[in-house]
């Protein structure tokens, strides 16, 4: 009975498939609710209707673009009741690491990181001491983007 509601759950997320653009930082800069340097404190899973979703608690250290508290990010994605959902391009983030995230706040109140693995950035210090930023394909100096921020929301 599992598996065919394991069958089920897949069949559904793929019938509502959904199709990523890709952003440059400046869209992600604009088209984000806030942008925040954070380490991920924990996790825990959630439902909402069919859909799972991690939810990855924060420590905000710095926050690069917007107000307000940003505690937790969504994730679309996860195990709960004996059930697991994978969600192509989601990331998966680690308790204790250091990470700059591109926050959105959908209309129902999740926030979760745009463009999925996008706006995801690992932060760690190179060996002059300056944060620096990387993704799969991408890498800059988190002072290049306290720059960029500035630059494009003056």
């Amino acid at each position: 009975m599992r598996v065919l509601c394991l069958i089920c759950a897949l069949a559904a997320g793929t019938a509502s498939a959904t199709t990523l653009q890709m952003l440059s930082t400046d869209q992600m800069i604009r088209q984000s609710t806030a942008i925040v340097r954070a380490k991920v404190t924990g996790s825990s899973t959630i439902a909402r209707g069919s859909a799972i979703y991690t939810v990855y608690q924060l420590s905000v250290e710095e926050t690069l673009k917007g107000s307000g508290t940003f505690d937790s990010v969504s994730v679309p994605g996860g195990a709960l009741g004996g059930l697991r959902q994978m969600v192509s391009g989601a990331p998966s983030l680690a308790i204790g690491q250091d990470y700059v995230i591109f926050l959105w706040t959908s209309r129902s109140g999740l926030t979760q990181i745009i463009g999925l693995s996008q706006g995801l950035f690992s932060a760690t210090l190179d060996s002059s001491g300056d944060g620096v930023l990387t993704r799969p394909g991408s890498s800059m100096k988190l002072s290049d983007l306290r720059s960029q921020v500035q630059k494009v929301l003056n």
